[in-house]
């Protein structure tokens, strides 16, 4: 017999249905929705609503070296930025928020961070893998997007990014 059935066809339907919002998990050009955030150390998070700089997000979590690394680079860009130039803040992914400060602390890292939302997991979509580093523009699109490790001085280029207050 050549015809599927109803319950056959019903699952290559929904993943065919399914493949373009996967396919279109954090590309440039989409728009993301912070949301109300509050940081590690209990102070609320907010791009301000008229907003003109760009905004550096990046996704990590306290077991992944890749994101030891990278935020060791943030840490060493967040000094080096002239003040209030760029919009940053960090989320962690832990399931464990005294984790994730613990880590802040331990580290020394002065940059903010905050735990993922639900409402922020709904807008960026299933995290695939960290390091996830992101910017957005002024309107909260992603001009910039890099999923994985990247090296100290891409990371010091992430500068070119900041916009004098």
């Amino acid at each position: 017999e050549d015809t599927l059935s109803l319950h056959d066809a019903l699952p290559i339907f929904l993943c065919l249905a399914l493949l373009p919002t996967m396919a279109m998990a954090l590309t440039v050009g989409q728009t993301i929705e912070l949301g109300p955030l509050q940081t590690l150390n209990s102070t609320p998070y907010a791009i301000p609503v008229n907003n003109t700089k760009n905004t550096l997000i990046q996704v990590w979590a306290t077991w992944c070296p890749f994101c030891k690394k990278q935020n060791a680079y943030l840490e060493k860009l967040y000094k080096e930025l002239p003040p209030n130039s760029l919009n940053v803040i960090t989320i962690s992914i832990d399931k464990n928020p005294l984790l994730a400060k613990q880590y802040m602390e331990n580290n020394q890292y002065t940059f903010p961070a905050a735990m993922m939302t639900p409402e922020l997991q709904k807008s960026m979509g299933k995290v695939k893998g960290i390091p996830i580093l992101i910017i957005l523009d002024k309107n909260n699109k992603i001009i910039y997007r890099e999923i994985g490790e990247i090296f100290p001085e891409e990371y010091a280029d992430l500068k070119r990014f900041a916009k004098a207050p």
